[in-house]
């Protein structure tokens, strides 16, 4: 059977297009939230990283 013809010109526009969809859905989960859910997303970041170093093992010339 013969291949479907593609027409590269459309196939490239849709693939761009799918892009720029999921770049601007990445954008409003990050810029379209309110100071109260940053401020909470941060202290979670902190919070997880506190825990992250508290257990960490220190090496004998004393480095992490």
């Amino acid at each position: 059977m013969p291949a479907d013809i593609v027409n590269l010109r459309r196939a490239r526009k849709a693939k761009a297009r799918a892009e720029r969809e999921r770049r601007a859905a990445e954008n409003r989960a990050a810029f379209g939230r309110t100071r109260e859910e940053k401020t909470r997303t941060r202290a979670e970041k902190a919070r997880s990283e506190a825990e992250f170093d508290r257990h960490r093992r220190e090496t004998d010339d004393g480095s992490n």
